[in-house]
């Protein structure tokens, strides 16, 4: 007859099932690799199941083990729930909140947002988490984070939104170009121009093709880069030009490079920043009150 297994015998196979390698998934786990090994021993015979196939060069789970990997990852983020009701039964701000933000939102955000938490709310511990958006609703959705700040609309499931601000896009570009000479600047010039953007995975990428209403073919890539300030140096190098977000700019990415800032003449060439988190989650009244704290910190900065 099956015993019941621990919570921790399911996140330690959940961990081998993420990282597909034990020595990976106990540094992980911060235990032993022979800790870790005998933990997922005991809940295959717990089970009386064959969870795992190990082989020298990789670890791979069986079908079994994969449906049990799924469900437990259900269960561990149910009780991180749980916990979290529990939390939030008391005064916002008070215990810790596990927040993933996207590169293209991070150095730009976070310097006031902490500064300012940790004037009005100094009883808030806030772990940051920087990555890319498809890692980070990964996380979201197996517990490992409390609540994103991204660009939306991004897909999820399982998940609400609350919409925080616009982020209007410029163009950013040497002073004698062609479309730093133009009047009115529309979307529909950047059409055939050499514009630098980040690599596949950056939402900003497809946010900013989508509010210019373009698609690749419409535009030459020369290069791509891994970061907002090393496009503004190759742009400043005479390669092409690049779209900025307006948070980007005020925090002075382009200062000392010569280069200009257009805005465009249309309405909603912008993303939208926001926050994300689980439906099931009973923070959602802590995570819309930190909405309102970052928007009223970004628009008066941290003098409070």
């Amino acid at each position: 007859m099956s015993r019941q297994p621990t919570l921790k015998q399911l996140k330690y196979l959940c961990a081998v099932a993420e990282h597909q390698h034990f020595g990976h998934a106990a540094k992980a786990c911060h235990v032993s690799q022979s800790t870790l090994s005998a933990s997922i021993v005991e809940l295959e015979d717990a089970l009386s199941a064959s969870l795992v196939e190990r082989n020298n060069r990789n670890v791979l789970l069986t079908s079994l083990g994969l449906e049990v990997v799924d469900r437990a990852r259900g269960v561990l983020t149910d009780i991180d729930d749980l916990v979290a009701l529990c939390d939030a039964s008391g005064e916002p701000f008070q215990g810790k909140i596990r927040l993933g933000v996207i590169p293209t939102i991070a150095p730009f955000v976070l310097p006031k947002l902490l500064k300012a938490l940790r004037l009005v709310h100094p009883d808030c511990t806030l772990f940051v988490r920087e990555d890319l958006s498809q890692v980070l609703v990964n996380a979201l959705q197996v517990g490992d984070l409390d609540v994103l700040l991204l660009a939306l609309p991004f897909p999820a499931d399982n998940v609400d939104t609350l919409a925080l601000f616009d982020d209007p896009f410029y163009l950013a570009t040497l002073p004698n170009s062609r479309l730093a000479m133009t009047t009115k600047l529309k979307t529909s010039d950047l059409a055939g121009s050499e514009m630098l953007l980040l690599e596949e995975g950056h939402c900003l990428r497809d946010h900013a093709l989508e509010a210019c209403k373009l698609r690749e073919q419409d535009i030459r890539v020369p290069y791509q880069a891994t970061s907002l300030t090393t496009i503004v140096q190759m742009v400043a190098n005479g390669i092409g030009a690049t779209l900025l977000p307006k948070m980007a700019t005020e925090a002075g990415i382009t200062e000392g490079t010569g280069l200009v800032l257009k805005p465009f003449d249309e309405a909603d060439v912008s993303r939208n920043i926001g926050l994300m988190w689980r439906k099931k989650t009973p923070r959602k009244q802590e995570f819309g009150l930190l909405g309102d704290f970052i928007k009223t910190c970004l628009s008066e900065g941290a003098t409070h």
